[in-house]
């Protein structure tokens, strides 16, 4: 059973897990992956509320991504298992099975075609409605210095020599999974 939240009623809830790490799930080709995140913004937008996300060139994610431009925010809520988040912030999509390998229960979802984590059961239900690559040029020294300091190459965990794409995703439906 899912219900139904004002996105805004629970910005805390999703602020908090995007700052300790949620799910980003996707689905292209049949196929379902999920990824750790932290970094994310939640706001509105074109008078609709938006969850930005923020993916690497090299990702699997990606890939998915600009393939389906639909993807599902899966956020904790009260105690879950944290290797969740450890094993889909350190794999990848690429070779890993993720979803099979931890045995995460995939919920259907009502607006869009990715399903949600019944594991992680606050869910927003995105499609992305705009999309943008970074521009190294407007990124401040300091922050090409911490976050991008090319030393580990696309391919590999923790890497950092790719920039980011933001993906703008109408929030089109949230809910929890009870």
């Amino acid at each position: 059973m899912k219900r139904e939240i004002d996105v805004v009623s629970y910005a805390n809830e999703i602020l908090t897990g995007v700052k300790n790490g949620v799910l980003l799930t996707t689905k292209a080709g049949g196929r379902v992956n999920t990824m750790a995140i932290s970094w994310g913004t939640l706001g509105i937008e074109w008078n609709k509320p938006i969850f930005t996300t923020f993916v690497r060139e090299g990702r699997f994610t990606k890939r998915q991504l600009d393939e389906n431009g639909e993807f599902t925010i899966n956020i904790p809520l009260g105690e879950y298992d944290r290797k969740i988040i450890g094993v889909c912030g350190t794999k990848s999509g690429y070779d890993t099975d993720k979803i099979k390998e931890l045995g995460l229960t995939l919920e259907e979802a009502e607006k869009i075609s990715v399903p949600g984590i019944r594991e992680l059961p606050l869910t927003l239900e995105c499609k992305v409605i705009y999309k943008q690559e970074q521009d190294r040029h407007a990124i401040r020294p300091e922050e090409i210095e911490t976050f991008y300091p090319q030393d580990v190459a696309s391919s590999f965990h923790g890497s950092n020599r790719d920039f980011h794409t933001a993906y703008y995703g109408e929030i089109v439906k949230a809910y929890i999974i009870e």
